[in-house]
């Protein structure tokens, strides 16, 4: 365990070496990315700003939300991001070889080595927004007085880690049997569209689909729901399905390492 731990600091200093040889790129793409963050609450600005409103939520709620959503999406993609292309690029090269060669787990290799400083943006921005919409909600006021609020917004925060995790290794598992999966990430973000807003506007069944089967609500709605201590105790099972999403996609990247045959899998 400290072999790899060695590794992996090593592998995100290296990275961070890498991306600071061109400063002035590395600091444009925080920038638009943190930019690009300022942009992210759009629709629930005009929502808000039309005189309409999501159910139970005021504004600097749904910011919060949404704040939560970035987060988990931003530590996914330091970690994640990169192993489907990755994945993708050796398969279709035929040099995955190369991989398999290293003296490491080959799932570890590719998340090591494909750590992604320019996603910070995503984190930094994620965190000011954050901050921003809790001074703005009543938690600043210490209204909410549940004891459990904060480890439960940890852990809810954490599963939807998980699910982010789980479902970008499943994708990349897919390369090696199907070369041509570039639009599966444009599928997966299309689901992900449902973790940016309260899931209590959608009907049951699709609120059902969300936090248990395709648990994409614990990305952002359920952490804050706990931090806003209006948690339904039951949600707390969907963790499960989100742990096994994760064990689902570590497992699955490592039986199809297993099936590759050479070039174009």
């Amino acid at each position: 365990m400290k072999r790899y731990l060695t590794i992996y600091i090593e592998c995100i200093k290296t990275a961070m070496a890498r991306a600071l040889t061109y400063r002035l790129n590395f600091v444009l793409s925080l920038l638009i990315t943190i930019g690009y963050n300022a942009l992210f609450p759009l629709v629930s600005i005009l929502i808000y700003r039309s005189g309409a409103s999501f159910p139970g939520w005021n504004f600097y709620e749904v910011l919060l939300m949404q704040s939560i959503f970035i987060l988990s999406q931003g530590f996914a993609s330091i970690m994640f991001n990169n192993v489907l292309w990755t994945t993708m690029y050796h398969i279709r090269e035929g040099s995955f070889e190369i991989v398999l060669l290293k003296p490491l787990n080959p799932l570890f290799y590719l998340i090591a080595s494909n750590f992604d400083p320019e996603s910070v943006g995503l984190i930094i921005g994620g965190i000011v927004l954050f901050v921003f919409s809790l001074m703005q909600t009543e938690i600043a006021n210490f209204v909410c007085t549940s004891a459990a609020a904060i480890p439960q917004f940890l852990l809810l925060f954490t599963a939807g880690f998980a699910v982010m995790a789980g479902i970008n290794l499943i994708m990349a598992a897919t390369s090696f049997k199907w070369v041509g999966n570039s639009r599966i990430p444009e599928i997966f973000d299309t689901v992900l569209t449902f973790g940016k807003y309260p899931i209590n506007i959608f009907p049951a069944a699709i609120k059902g689909i969300v936090t248990y089967i395709i648990p994409v609500g614990m990305i952002g709605f359920y952490p804050a729901s706990a931090l806003l201590c209006r948690l339904e105790p039951t949600v707390l099972f969907a963790v499960i399905p989100c742990m096994l999403f994760m064990f689902l996609g570590i497992w699955l990247y490592q039986f199809m390492v297993r099936l590759y045959e050479g070039v174009g899998g």
